[in-house]
């Protein structure tokens, strides 16, 4: 009885290992075909890629810095006559022309100054008018023997000084004059105030500051540049400028280099006049690339171009949508296009968009959309 029921239970395990194993078998059949249908799958896709085309014009060698423009017309008007302040008509912000009213001083004390000399220029006048009879009657009393040539040359002396004290009161009614115009401070330049630095009220004396001027006549560019490249530069070179503050380009030329090299940072100032541009602003950044020279015929292509394989840099030249691998060699890199210098000509169809999913000749579908050359 034992023996009958030893052998029912094997025979059960039996049976349940042979359908547990069965199982495993079907399941691994499945997972076996499901991926070789994949890669099958995988294998017959195309790679969906946009092209260009290899382009070839002159490629500039230049080199870019970002500087300062510094303003070289902004004068701070002083004051050239004392006194007290009585108005001030320009304010920071207000542009202003050349010849404008900026700050009115009180001229009083130059109108009283001005009446008190007038006077004894007047006074003056009069002896010498007087002293000038004199010395015509003593001309003749001395003719006629009545009066010695001593007495003559005495009024003649006093006439001449006369003479000289009235010039020099004349003199000072002059600079009287002149200083109370000076009363009425005007625009040097055409401009933009800056800072008001004195208020209605305010007694100045003669070189007190009043108003401060930008102008944006005459700007300067401040270019740093590292101290390997000062050998490659010169006064005259080309150099092309923007900033910020302004959508006008200016192509200018540098002006000058600065003979030291900055102790902090190692870089020569490069400098470069910019004239009467509109928007450009002193204080304000500017970009300058400075162009040392131009590769003719440079062969032309967008950076998502190049690939980088264990044999290098490659690019994927289309034919008969087929991506064939070719070696390059590149150059210079500007504006997101990088300079083939050989293994590939000019015209020549390569893979734009998708080209880093890419193997040799792997079999590529073009989007119509993206065939125009960059």
């Amino acid at each position: 009885m034992l023996s009958k029921q030893y052998y029912s239970t094997s025979r059960k395990s039996t049976l349940l290992l042979i359908a547990i194993t069965l199982s495993m078998s079907f399941a691994l059949i499945a997972c076996g075909k499901k991926e070789t249908d994949q890669e099958t799958k995988k294998k017959s896709q195309t790679a969906l890629i946009s092209t260009t085309t290899a382009e070839s014009r002159s490629l500039e060698i230049r080199e870019e810095s970002i500087g300062t423009l510094e303003g070289l017309i902004d004068p701070t008007v002083a004051a050239e006559a004392a006194g007290r302040v009585t108005k001030v008509f320009a304010h920071p912000g207000q542009a202003v022309k050349k010849g404008e009213t900026l700050v009115l001083i009180d001229a009083t004390d130059y109108n009283l100054q001005r009446v008190q000399t007038q006077a004894e220029v007047a006074r003056l006048e009069a002896l010498t008018i007087n002293q000038s009879r004199i010395v015509d009657r003593n001309q003749v009393l001395v003719q006629k023997k009545f009066i010695s040539q001593n007495a003559l040359d005495d009024v003649t002396t006093q006439h001449a000084a006369l003479q000289q004290e009235l010039d020099g009161a004349k003199a000072q009614l002059a600079i009287i004059d002149h200083t109370r115009t000076k009363t009425t401070i005007t625009a040097p330049i055409d401009g933009v105030v800056q800072k008001q630095i004195v208020s209605t009220g305010d007694f100045v004396k003669i070189g007190d500051p009043l108003i401060q001027i930008i102008s944006k006549q005459k700007l300067r560019a401040h270019l740093p540049l590292p101290e390997n490249i000062a050998a490659k530069i010169h006064a005259g070179i080309k150099v092309r400028l923007s900033t910020p503050t302004s959508t006008n380009e200016v192509i200018s030329t540098i002006h000058e280099l600065k003979p030291l090299i900055s102790e902090t940072s190692r870089a020569v100032d490069v400098i470069a006049d910019v004239n009467d541009q509109s928007g450009w602003q002193p204080g304000a950044s500017v970009k300058g690339e400075i162009i040392l020279g131009e590769h003719a015929n440079a062969v032309l292509v967008p950076e998502q171009c190049i690939v980088l394989r264990p044999a290098g840099e490659v690019v994927y030249v289309v034919q008969d949508g087929v991506a064939l691998q070719r070696i390059v060699k590149t150059g210079m890199r500007q504006d997101g296009k990088i300079e083939i210098t050989e293994g590939l000509s000019a015209g020549e169809v390569i893979a734009k968009d998708g080209a880093a999913f890419l193997t040799d000749k792997a079999k590529v579908k073009i989007e119509a959309k993206k065939q125009a050359k960059e």
